[in-house]
């Protein structure tokens, strides 16, 4: 079936990051709910719209670890099936609210659930792809999370007209959350396990049947057969030199190392700042002028424009280009956007002058443009294949967990006092960071991973499978005789 299969499974398996785009976005529109925040006796900056949105990345980060564990012990499509079931729960909890505990406990479950998906989906589809093509497969991530973000504001946009007497306004985006668990769980048994994970649980004949639906056009057979025994002889010297768990990405060089570039591009990918813009972008419009209807509209087209960047990015462009170009060009660019957006800001309090208040937009949209072109994908491509085998499932759950929902929690509890306090100084933390950090790190230590095998990627950074393979896998491996501990 080759790659339109190939294709088909990563757009489905990222109906779990459409669950994260939409369980993230739902709550820009919730906020902008006037019934809302009248229920719940609050407003759009206080202390607990942050709580709100730090239990959910709280949640997330538990999720994302918990991940680790799961997808060695039941694999890859278990867990995304286990992350739909819990969200399920969430969303139940959160659209049947009476008081602002079982929000709060709603938006932990969904937190959870978007923690095992954000890291479970990217390694699912990597394991499953085609060098090639990995890229456009891994990227189907990042452009259903935008498209998560493009539905949920709709909903929310379509909710908000139906006044601020009703409860349909808030209750009803919170319970579409439900539609796309069921689809998932209902859906992911009809797809094939990771063939990498077959292997490393002993189940070489059925791994090899899904390579061959995966890859196979009819006329690269030798190719795929190469590639299982590839990956056959570097998951069985990865588990010969290693014992598994949590230590060995820590106590092993090679792999730490790796793990440090998973964990920095995930770090880096939130101090671009566009989280802070997609949870706070009403605000930050109202800022500008734009209030009311006005401002939940404006929301809707920036969370458009982004999904539509990226579609463009990852089929014409990640798998030609690489991972570094992109992440160093979209640094300077998102750099400079942010610092437009500030001194407009500077220059309009209250949002009185119109033609800045547009410009003010145009710099928001440009973040969000800029980063569909390099980091929104990117992200998720890199991480997940930068890891070996043997700890990739903990890898991306420690990246993840760590890297993103951590700082993600932080960003999201200080983000509305930062913004109420200290205004357009705000986005110059993120300038700072860009400048100071991110970019030189890029450039300094990582590495081109564009059409590269996933077992190759280990001759990026050293010795293939710890020196326990040779390099060219034609030659015998040497006889195995240490333990790595």
């Amino acid at each position: 079936m080759g790659k339109i299969f190939n294709v088909s499974l990563a757009i489905f398996a990222a109906t779990g990051s459409f669950l994260f785009g939409y369980d993230a976005g739902v709550m820009t529109d919730v906020i902008g709910s006037n019934n809302f925040l009248r229920y719940f006796n609050t407003h759009k900056t206080s202390a607990i719209i942050g709580a709100i949105n730090s239990t959910f990345n709280g949640g997330a980060v538990f999720g994302s670890l918990m991940g680790g564990f799961t997808m060695d012990r039941f694999g890859r499509k278990k867990t995304i099936q286990c992350g739909a079931l819990i969200c399920l729960l969430g969303a139940i909890l959160q659209a049947a609210a009476k008081n602002l505990a079982m929000i709060l406990v709603g938006r932990i479950f969904a937190g959870w659930a978007v923690g095992l998906l954000s890291m479970s989906v990217p390694v699912y589809q990597s394991e499953c792809a085609h060098p090639e093509i990995r890229g456009l497969i891994v990227g189907m991530a990042q452009e259903m999370i935008g498209v998560g973000f493009i539905v949920s504001t709709w909903i929310g946009y379509g909710s908000h007209h139906a006044g601020d007497h009703t409860q349909f306004q808030w209750r009803f985006p919170l319970a579409f959350q439900a539609v796309p668990c069921i689809i998932l769980v209902a859906g992911m048994p009809f797809f094939p396990e990771s063939p990498r994970h077959l292997i490393a649980t002993d189940r070489e004949d059925e791994a090899l049947r899904v390579l061959k639906k995966l890859h196979y056009d009819g006329t690269n057979d030798e190719w795929v057969q190469s590639e299982f025994h590839e990956i056959r002889r570097t998951i069985a010297a990865e588990k010969a030199v290693t014992v598994p768990g949590w230590k060995i990405m820590f106590t092993t060089p090679q792999w730490r190392i790796r793990l440090m570039h998973g964990t920095l591009v995930q770090v880096f990918t939130q101090l671009s700042g566009i989280n802070v813009i997609g949870y706070y972008q009403v605000p930050m419009y109202e800022a500008l002028g734009f209030t009311g209807g006005k401002a939940i509209l404006v929301s809707g087209i920036y969370n458009c424009v982004g999904p539509v960047a990226n579609l463009i990015f990852i089929v014409f462009v990640l798998d030609r280009v690489g991972r570094r170009k992109p992440l160093l060009m979209g640094t300077i660019g998102i750099t400079l956007a942010l610092m437009c957006e500030g001194i407009i800001n500077s220059q309009n309090p209250g949002g009185k002058k119109h033609g800045l208040s547009i410009a003010g937009v145009f710099f928001l949209f440009c973040v969000s443009i800029i980063f569909s072109f390099s980091f929104g994908p990117v992200s998720w491509v890199y991480m997940s294949e930068i890891m070996p085998m043997q700890i990739r499932a903990r890898g991306n759950a420690f990246a993840t967990g760590i890297g993103n929902w951590l700082v993600a929690t932080f960003f999201a509890q200080v983000s509305p006092i930062a913004l109420e306090d200290i205004g357009w100084k705000f986005y110059f933390v993120f300038v700072a960071f860009n400048i100071l950090v991110t970019f030189p790190t890029i450039f300094f230590l990582f590495k081109e991973t564009k059409q590269v095998s996933l077992e190759d990627v280990d001759l990026l950074f050293g010795e293939r499978a710890l020196g326990a393979l040779p390099d060219d896998l034609q030659k015998e491996a040497p006889e195995i005789i240490q333990t790595v501990v």
